[in-house]
């Protein structure tokens, strides 16, 4: 498979437009300095809509469209739990986890645990969340777009690599979050249209005469396994996913901790010009979620019948990309790329943000002579810096990170396993019981990974969404003895929680029953 002229003007128009439109909405008005607001949190100014489509971004990457597409061929549409619960778990990040982060200007989530527990949490998590972004989460989306420029474009896959890293780089370091969030509309819209094509051609090629809905039926008739929402014990994945568990056990923890305590998800939200804004945002952000899996699962299924001999299952939706014709195949491919550089910008935005924000600005305090305007400007360009550098580290580790991978989806969801756990522990205790110490979380973050390894050594058979919920509630125990035993100073938690209201819009509370009718149509419908 080979891009076309038409293809590579489609591309190369794409880029350009992107670039273009991302200096744009990052220009100051005349005598205004950027200062660090500006690029970390867009001047606190995003609407509903970028928020929404911004969250999306973030999250839809190579990651997930390679990935998740990759277990849909090796698992089936089971996999499209992580999209549909992510829908319910985006409500509860709105009702609950919002209201409180907005009314104490929260800026970045080491900063909660400061102001809520104390110095030492804030640095360990800083520290523990730039390693997670920079050698998981950075690596992951980047080496996954690569795999897909080498198979689509025929490009060498470490041309690819730096290529794509070096692009979202440049695309992010001018303008900050503003350039990210605000042209993420156009970027999920091409994602959105893109991934549906491909999905209606795959299914109309495995249709023939009865057209796309024929190619589902089809689909569901041969491959009845395949869309098999809860997994039983003798299903060979079970171990990913463990049956009731996606339902009602350790995916609620991953889910939370991924939504509500991310600071590359999570800071959109903030960026809000109001909670409201920002409630509106996050029901927008469910509804694609529902979504999603029509366009990043459907095709790994569909290539089980169109290119049963794959060498590894993230080769599938490359695989389905061979079917379109020229022009659309550029069209699908900027779509594609477009997520990789969206999800990539946003990850380095919020590496930068950690850095300068928890880490530097807390050992190079400005001292009573500095000039606020110069210390701003100093804290943009430290920004600029660790992005650059973070980025660097990434594209030099994710070959020997994930070059071994088969489902580099799970591998990322079973890494991060180990510390998710102590993570939703700490901030679900810290938002919601007062008298949770930072002793307390220290606990429950040391109990989280250890835990996680002992299980993971003796009980390697245990799936590791059910090793999650073991260790939260494990983690948890530990946490509650520890506060109780060495409970938290009367100063050091700073957190107001008084006067806050869960009550939402009609609006809010509409989409919201609408969200939980549609998932349990789902569910009924492939239990």
């Amino acid at each position: 498979m080979t891009l076309a002229t038409i293809d590579i003007v489609v591309i190369a128009a794409y880029a350009i437009f992107i670039f273009g439109l991302a200096h744009y909405v990052s220009r100051e008005k005349a005598g205004h300095q950027r200062d660090s607001s500006d690029y970390f949190l867009a001047s606190k100014k995003l609407p509903w809509w970028a928020i929404g489509a911004s969250l999306i971004a973030a999250n839809i990457s190579a990651e997930q469209i390679i990935g998740m597409s990759g277990s849909g061929y090796a698992i089936g549409l089971a996999i499209a739990s992580y999209e549909w619960m992510a829908a319910l778990t985006l409500l509860i990040v709105g009702k609950f986890f919002l209201p409180i982060f907005l009314k104490n200007d929260i800026v970045t989530m080491p900063q909660f645990l400061e102001q809520r527990y104390g110095t030492r949490i804030r640095t360990l998590m800083a520290i523990f969340w730039l390693a997670l972004y920079i050698f998981v989460n950075l690596t992951s989306i980047v080496w996954l777009g690569s795999i897909a420029v080498n198979k689509v474009a025929g490009v060498d896959q470490d041309v690819a690599l730096f290529a794509l890293g070096g692009f979202a780089l440049v695309y992010q370091l001018y303008g900050g979050l503003k350039a990210v969030a605000m042209t993420d509309i156009v970027q999920v819209t091409l994602l959105v249209f893109g991934g549906l094509l491909i999905s209606g051609i795959t299914l109309a090629q495995i249709g023939g005469d009865a057209g796309i809905i024929g190619g589902f039926t089809r689909l569901t008739t041969e491959l009845p396994d395949k869309f098999d929402m809860i997994l039983t014990p003798d299903n060979p994945f079970y171990k990913d996913l463990p049956g009731l568990s996606v339902l009602l056990g350790g995916m609620w923890i991953a889910n939370l901790s991924y939504w509500g305590f991310n600071q590359y998800i999570i800071q959109r939200a903030l960026a809000a010009k109001s909670l409201p804004e920002a409630q509106k945002g996050i029901v927008f952000a469910a509804f694609l979620k529902l979504l999603m899996p029509a366009i990043v699962v459907l095709p790994g299924i569909a290539a089980v019948i169109l290119s049963p001999d794959l060498a590894k299952p993230d080769e599938a939706y490359p695989a389905m990309m061979r079917y379109l014709p020229s022009g659309v195949l550029g069209l699908v491919f900027a779509a594609l790329m477009a997520a990789v550089v969206a999800s990539t910008a946003s990850k380095i935005n919020s590496i930068a943000t950690i850095f300068t924000l928890d880490l530097y600005s807390k050992f190079r305090p400005a001292d009573g002579n500095t000039d606020t305007t110069a210390r701003e400007k100093h804290l943009v360009l430290v920004g600029r810096v660790s992005a650059g550098v973070a980025t660097l580290l990434a594209l030099m580790t994710a070959r020997p990170l994930l070059g071994g991978s088969d489902q580099a989806f799970q591998f990322i969801q079973e890494f991060s396993g180990f510390f998710t756990p102590g993570i939703t522990v700490i901030f679900l205790l810290g938002l919601f019981w007062k008298k949770s110490s930072e002793a307390g979380a220290f606990g429950a973050a040391i109990a989280s990974v250890g835990f996680s390894y002992l299980l993971k050594a003796f009980m390697p058979q245990l799936p590791f969404m059910d090793r999650m919920g073991i260790v939260f509630l494990a983690a948890l125990a530990i946490a509650v003895v520890l506060s109780f035993v060495l409970p938290a100073g009367a100063s050091s938690d700073r957190i107001t929680t008084a006067g806050i209201s869960y009550s939402t819009t009609s609006s809010f509370n509409v989409a919201s029953g609408a969200i939980a009718a549609i998932l349990i149509a789902l569910y009924a419908t492939w239990w």
